[in-house]
Order: structure tokens, then sequence, then C-alpha cells
């Protein structure tokens, strides 16, 4: 028999999808499951459940796990991007933790379903990662814990630096080698093509090929898919070890792509579907409080959940009542804002997002503003909104990591590894760049050299196998 508990979530999730329909939200099926605190949080730490074990996993499972028991932090959901979905709501939440959290996971879900940079997703993927811990566990016992540990720790420092899109590189790259090799010959007849024919009798030998300057042809962003494949003396396993960790960290580029657009859809969402409830004053009261917690700007960083649902809600007021101009010039029509903002949560990520929507009456709304440290006090130095918001774009390149690309895979001849940072007015930690390259020493087995810009200078940091060297070009 179902407890009275369970009967009231079960309706609560009935109601609450049934008002989702409504409003025009569409996600997908949709699994709950109640589990206690140390689930969750485990969930939290590892990404998926199932996942391969790591002391990395193992770190942040305690960090977390420890904030709730001290009471600084509580994870309320957790909902992974699967087809159908499943959702994680914590023992001990109140029914209107429950329902805000539900009506919260129904607009990621929505975003998941609908969002572009979703559409390549594994939609299996909690099968995926079983079979992937299967695997490592496979080699472990192989090879020993050790060993394979310690691959992974190299493995796990670049697991960013992988290609969101590479199948639209090689598509490029097909292209433009099947143009260079092809004659081009008119596609329509005309009076000269006998002579054309005469000249095409006329064999000659083909060209030698020109045998590229350096390997890759083109500058290759994706580090992790290229050591996988061109290291040299990696083993099977090792290389299989790679694949996993990149497969992986591909599933969680969307979501690392379009975190204030996903947080902001289903904050938004949730707000106006607790409204629809017939909630008492006590209730409306607790949820308000939840709500308030939710949006709590930081002075720190940015809340993905405030900035994010602001501009969904700045974009559907605007084009709901747009300005004489803009139904003169754009012909934009009133009464448009939810449409509007139904076609963003589809097209964009957050670089776009925020280069496009992020408004300056948006941008005082929430206070932003740029400061830094002078001498021993914190002081604002900006408040243009222009440059809060290039600002903000720019660390968003990239997801906020460096970005490098394989240069040379056979440099000096000597199959030596030349990585290249695309530097952007943003220097890199020179010491965690040089223990980086200790790691990826280990999976490449020869010296690597990493050319960046350090003090307006461009220099090369190596690591031959023995020690970390630094030249000024």
């Amino acid at each position: 028999m179902m407890s009275p508990d369970l009967a009231s979530i079960e309706k609560a999730i009935d109601q609450i999808f049934q008002i989702a329909e409504r409003f025009g939200l569409d996600p997908f099926p949709i699994y709950f499951e109640i589990v206690p605190p140390s689930i969750m949080y485990e969930f939290g730490a590892y990404g998926l459940p199932g996942r391969f074990s790591h002391w990395t996993h193992g770190r942040a499972y305690q960090q977390t796990k420890t904030l709730y028991d001290y009471g600084l932090s509580k994870i309320y959901e957790l909902v992974i991007n699967t087809d159908p979905c499943y959702a994680f709501l914590m023992e001990g939440n109140s029914m209107i933790q429950n329902k805000l959290v539900i009506a919260h996971v129904i607009g990621h879900s929505d975003f998941f379903k609908h969002n572009a940079y979703f559409r390549r997703t594994n939609r299996k993927m909690l099968d995926s990662v079983s079979l992937n811990a299967e695997r490592i566990r496979h080699y472990e016992f192989q090879h020993g814990r050790l060993e394979v540990e310690q691959f992974l720790d190299a493995v796990l420092s670049i697991q960013e630096h992988v290609d969101p899109q590479p199948e639209m590189r090689e598509k490029a790259r097909a292209l433009a080698e099947q143009e260079r090799h092809e004659p081009h010959r008119p596609s329509l007849p005309t009076p000269y093509d006998d002579l054309l024919d005469l000249d095409r009798r006329i064999e000659t030998p083909p060209e030698p090929a020109v045998p590229p300057r350096r390997f890759p042809e083109e500058p290759d962003k994706d580090l992790l898919q290229f050591i996988a494949e061109h290291a040299p003396d990696l083993a099977d396993w090792q290389r299989d070890i790679i694949q996993i960790v990149r497969s992986e960290m591909l599933y969680f580029v969307p979501q690392m792509q379009t975190k204030i657009m996903n947080e902001g859809w289903a904050a938004y969402w949730h707000v106006r579907i607790m409204r629809e409830l017939d909630l008492s004053d006590a209730e409306y009261l607790e949820f308000s409080h939840l709500h308030a917690n939710v949006l709590a700007p930081s002075r720190h960083s940015l809340n993905p959940y405030l900035v994010g649902m602001r501009i969904f809600e700045d974009i559907e007021r605007r084009w709901d009542n747009p300005t004489d101009e803009e139904r003169r010039e754009l012909g934009r029509m009133p009464g448009q804002g939810r449409a509007k903002i139904f076609e963003v949560r589809e097209m964009e990520n957050d670089v776009s997002f925020i280069r496009n929507y992020l408004t300056p009456a948006v941008i005082d709304d929430l206070d932003l503003y740029i400061y830094k440290l002078e001498g021993d006090e914190w002081k604002i130095v900006e408040k243009d909104g222009q440059k809060i918001r290039d600002m903000i774009v720019a660390g968003m390149t990239n997801f906020g990591f460096p970005y490098i690309v394989v240069e040379d895979g056979d440099y000096r001849r000597n199959r030596e590894l030349y990585l290249k940072h695309l530097y952007e007015d943003q220097e890199i930690d020179i010491d965690y760049a040089e223990k980086t390259l200790r790691y990826v020493y280990q999976l490449w087995r020869r010296p690597v050299h990493l050319e960046t810009v350090l003090n307006g200078k461009g220099v090369v940091l190596t690591f031959d196998g023995e020690k970390n060297t630094k030249r000024v070009l």
C-alpha cells in the first residue's frame, strides 16, 4: 500500500505536469525517486549514478556532504538529461519543497529536450556510464588499481579539452579535400567541350602529393581525441580510458554551455507553476522563502538562476510591448513575448544568450559591476553595461578554460607534442600549466611544449620528462 506522503507526491506530480503542459512545456517523461542525503550527494559528486570511481569524485562528495552536515548548503533536486529523465527528491523535503523541485525539474527536462545544444547528447547515458565503469574495473583487475588511477589522473587533468562539434570539423575538412582534388567541370555544355576533352586525353603523370608541413594539417582543439588516436606508445586499454573520459565529457558539455539559460528557464517556470497551485498562506510563505533563497544574488559570482530568469522575463516583456520603432523597422507585433522565449530556449547557448539579450536595463536591475583588488581594498572599477556584458561573455569562452589546440604532433620531426594557447588577453596560471604538462607527458611519452603569452611576451613551456623549462620567443 502506498504511504500517504507518497500518494500526495504522486498527486502533486500529476497536477504540476498538467499545469506545465497548459503553459506549453513539453518535457521528456520523468521518473522521480526519493533518496537519502548521502545518495543525493554521491550523485551530485559523480555527475551521474554508476559512474567510474576516482578520488576526485570522492573529494567532491566529501566537500558537498560536509557543507550539508554543517547546514551551509543543500541540494534540493538532481535531474539527469536522459529519455526518460530521472530526477531525485531528497528525503526530508517538505511537500512545498518537493512541489517546487518537481516544477523546476520539468523546466529542466523541457530544456534538455528542445535546446539545440542537447540534441546530439546520448539520451541513454546511464547505461553507457555503467558499462564504462565496468570496463575500468576490469582494467584495474588486469593492470592494478594504482596504475589505472594514475593514468586517470593524467587524463582527467585535460578532460575539458574536447571538441563538442568534431563531426562538423571533419565534414569541412572532407569537403575542402574533395574540392582540392576534383577538377572543375562546367555544369552546362559549351562549344569548347571537345577541346577540353582533347586536353583530358593527354595523359600527364600525377603530381606528387605535397606532404603537410606539420601534423595535424590544421590546429586541433580536441586534445583528448588527438592523444587517444596518435600518442605513440599507449596500450589499447589506455586509449580506451581516454575515449571513455572524452565521451562522458562530451555529454556534460551542453550543460556547461547553457548553465545560465537552463537554470534561468527552470526558475522562470517553477515560479509560474507554483502560482497556479492552490496553496495556503503558510505554504505560499514557505515557497516565497525558498524561491528567494534560489534567486539570492552573490557578491562574488553570477547566480545563474537569477540572471537567467531575469533575462527571460525581460525578453518576454520587450516582445510583448515593442516600441514604435521596433514595430516599424522589425515588424514586431505586441504579445509575442511567450513565443519569443520559447524560440530563445531552443536556439541559443549562454554566450549568445548573454551577448544578445543581457541589456543595460537588466544589468542595472541586477546591479552588476566589475571590481578588483586595489591595494588592500576591493573597489568597483566598471559599471558600463557593454563592458560588463563583454567580460561575462569572455569568461564563458571555452567554458572558462584556456583555449588550447594541438599545433604539431610531430614537432622537430621527433614525435614531440607542440600545443598552443590561443591567447585572448587572459594569461594562464603558469604553475598549473607546468603541472598539467607533466600529466600530458604521461600520455604522450615524448617532450610536450605549450606556447602561450606571459607578461606580454610569447613563451614556450616545456616538460621533457625530467624538468620544466621556459623559453621566451
